[in-house]
């Protein structure tokens, strides 16, 4: 059994919320407007807080507010136990009997890539819910609206994430074989330069990156359409509009098939890859853990 906590030591709750908003924005003011109270209550809830603890928490000059010593030891940890009370509260929130996961993807992950597997499993999980947002521009994880992401990471994720890694992000470049019907099934990537890139403006340039790794340093937008998708630049290359380049699997059948083809050898891997990514704090929870094992299973299966 654990031992009894001792409550009566505990500053007031509710006057904690006021101290947080007053120290993040210095401002008792600024404070109010944020929490939709008055100038007085905030400076009531502080003064009440201080008198509790028997420590002054901020120097007053005028309307002007800054954080004592006291004031600045104590706000790192208040708010990082309000931020554990409000991660672990939206968890238990969104537990249901009827289990369900927000999953924020790439969009062209979600139309190339993760679409083709969710019905294996909807098939292992009938009574799971789930819901796919895709997004376009921002890859970063949209943590305060989603459980889960599956997202290209170029850098290490912020230490309050947790990582997974699924796969890593190679740059492919890939054309109809109907664009190119030169004597050898193979160009050089200077020779590369002649035929129209398909270059995604939202994403890195991983044309510039794959060029220079090559030995080529030239002016790659001179024969260039651009996309804000790599789905859009794999619609124009299997229609012959030009040349996608790919940073993870997502043409994968299409190669097999023929209806896409790798016209130069050289192949590079960006930085980061690709993985799956949540709130250390939701890492363990049951929906988060049993998508991530059957993502990873299913990986290794196909």
């Amino acid at each position: 059994m654990a031992n009894q906590i001792d409550l009566k030591k505990l500053p007031p709750l509710k006057a904690l919320k006021g101290f947080e908003a007053a120290a993040r924005l210095l401002s008792f003011r600024q404070a109010a407007l944020e929490l939709n109270l008055t100038h007085t209550a905030i400076s009531h809830q502080v003064k009440l807080l201080e008198e509790d603890l028997g420590v002054l928490l901020f120097e007053r000059d005028g309307r002007a507010v800054k954080l004592t010593g006291e004031g600045e030891s104590f706000y790192p940890v208040v708010r990082s136990s309000l931020e554990q009370l409000i991660n672990c509260s939206e968890m238990l929130r969104r537990t249901d009997q009827n289990q369900s996961l927000r999953i924020q993807a790439f969009v062209t992950l979600s139309i190339r890539w993760l679409a083709r597997r969710l019905s294996r499993f909807k098939a292992q999980h009938p009574g799971f819910d789930l819901q796919i947002t895709s997004s376009i521009i921002d890859g970063a994880f949209n943590e305060a609206n989603e459980d889960l992401g599956i997202i290209y990471a170029p850098e290490p994720v912020p230490n309050h994430l947790h990582w997974v890694p699924l796969f890593d992000a190679i740059l492919v470049p890939v054309c109809s074989p109907d664009l190119h019907k030169g004597p050898s099934s193979k160009i050089t990537p200077q020779e590369l330069l002649d035929l129209p890139l398909l270059k995604v403006y939202t994403a890195d340039d991983h044309w510039e990156e794959w060029f220079q790794s090559a030995g080529v340093f030239a002016e790659v937008s001179r024969n260039s359409i651009a996309v804000d998708t790599i789905a859009i630049a794999l619609e124009m290359a299997l229609d012959g509009e030009g040349v996608a380049m790919l940073n993870g699997p997502f043409a994968e059948n299409d190669l097999k098939a023929g209806r896409l083809v790798q016209p130069v050898d050289h192949t590079i891997q960006a930085p980061g890859g690709w993985g799956v990514v949540c709130h250390q704090d939701s890492q363990n929870s049951p929906q988060v853990e049993l998508f991530t094992k059957w993502l990873l299973d299913d990986i290794a299966q196909f």
